[in-house]
Order: C-alpha cells, then structure tokens, then sequence
C-alpha cells in the first residue's frame, strides 16, 4: 500500500520537529553547565547598579565587607546578594521613608529604638520593624567573615563558660532556642544592664534593644536567611551558621555592652 506523499511529509515534520526540539534542550542545559563550570558559580561576585535599591536619603545600607560568595559553602552567594541587596535594602528604604522630615530621623538606629514612644503613632509600628530590621541585619553581616568560626576568646568566652557551664552548651541552647522560634525572627545572645549574658529570641524584626537588652550576636531565622541552601531544615542551617562567625567582633560588642549600661 503505497503512502500517500503529503501524509508521509507530515510523518517526517513530526519526528523532525521532535528531534531538533530535544537536540536543541539539549544544547541550552549543556550552555548553561558550561557556563556554570567555567565561572566557578552562576552567581555573580557585585550586583549590577539595575540591581541596586535606592534607599533615599538618611540611613544607608552598609556593605558587606566580603565578597557574595564569601560565605560558602554555609551561606549562598544568591541568598547573600537578595538578603543584603534586597531584603535589608528594603527596610532602609522603608524606614527612611517613615521618618522623613522627623527629628529622630538624624539619631543613630538603635537611639531610634530606644525612642519610639516619641514617635506619632501612624508611624511607630513602621519604624519598629524596618529600623529593627536595619538595626538587626547591620549587625548581622559585621559578626560573619570569610573562613570564620572557631570559639570564642577572652573575656566574651569567660563570661558565656561562667553563664552556660561551656561554650558547647551555650551552642546547643542558642540553636535549641533558634529552632523553636515559630514563623520569622531572631535569636540572640543578649547583655542586661547588670552585664549578664542571656540567650532570647524576638519575633519578626525586633531588636533585643526594644527590652533594655544589648544585642551582642544574633542569627537571623527569617527563611529568607537560609531557605535557598537548606529548605525548611532550620537547624542544618543554625549548625552551619557557627562556621561563618567573626568572634572578634562579637568579643567587640561584648565589651560595648558592658560600657552601654
């Protein structure tokens, strides 16, 4: 039975269709691996100016002090370049926007903090969580460091054995602690006014300033922090966090602390 000649073109075109689509798939993934192996990482090392959010006038977003992918294997470049760039952009911007044209405007943050009962109140629960999480994320990027971790030193490490029993115990109670926050916050390793170390946890944004506490370290857990690399494993995360410390700047806020009180 002989094929009719248009039926057998339309055969052909099918199968050809279907070849050149998988042959060309095929190419784009073997690109982009390409591409991937020869750069070392997808991500780039410096956002692009198009990347950047404008913050407006009063707080600026401080930098990293690293490189994006300086973190890694613990931290992403890609979570490191929408936390910084993006989400702590955000509440500069947010928060320069609230306190536009009041007075508190030209205090450092964490007086900001302290203040917001001075605030009208159409704009005080805006700078609370925006100036906390300003206050917050500054922190946080000046107490991590490339090739990090290691214990604590000095007087910092005397006071978290004196309080904790050691310094291994303290770490298994701060990520317990961190765990157990439910939805998005932070946890801490506060002073009070008397200089006594204590672990705590605060939700959404806020600051351990907000209780009459001084924030001498604090992880962030909000999933923005970590969900890129770890998913919903929250303490994978809280384990890994250990190795980017900077402990001589967390034994520098120690020692602000016993001064602030």
């Amino acid at each position: 039975m002989r094929i009719p000649i248009f039926e057998k073109f339309q055969a052909f075109s099918r199968r050809d269709f279907m070849t050149q689509a998988t042959v060309v798939a095929g190419g784009a993934v073997l690109s982009s691996c390409s591409n991937s192996t020869a750069t070392g990482s997808s991500e780039r090392d410096e956002p692009t100016d198009s990347e950047q959010i404008d913050v407006g006038e009063g707080f600026q977003l401080p930098p990293l002090g690293y490189a994006y992918n300086a973190l890694e294997p613990y931290i992403s470049a890609q979570t490191m370049h929408l936390h910084h760039d993006k989400h702590h952009a955000t509440y500069v911007k947010n928060l320069n926007e609230a306190l536009k044209g009041n007075s508190l405007a030209s205090q450092p943050i964490n007086e900001v903090l302290r203040r917001l009962d001075e605030l009208p109140e159409n704009i005080r629960t805006t700078v609370r969580n925006n100036g906390g999480g300003h206050a917050n994320h500054s922190m946080f990027w000046q107490i991590m460091k490339p090739k990090g971790g290691g214990e604590p030193k000095g007087e910092l490490a005397q006071a978290i054995n004196s309080t904790f029993g050691s310094t291994a115990n303290f770490k298994e109670k701060f990520n317990t602690t961190g765990s157990k926050v439910f939805g998005s916050g932070w946890v801490w390793l506060a002073s009070d006014k008397n200089g006594k170390l204590q672990i705590t946890s605060t939700p959404n944004q806020d600051s351990p300033i907000l209780t009459g506490l001084y924030p001498v370290m604090g992880n962030d857990v909000w999933e923005h922090a970590y969900y890129l690399t770890y998913q919903n494993r929250r303490p994978d995360y809280l384990n890994a966090w250990w190795n980017t410390l900077n402990w001589d700047e967390i034994g520098k806020r120690y020692e602000q602390a016993k001064k602030a009180q």
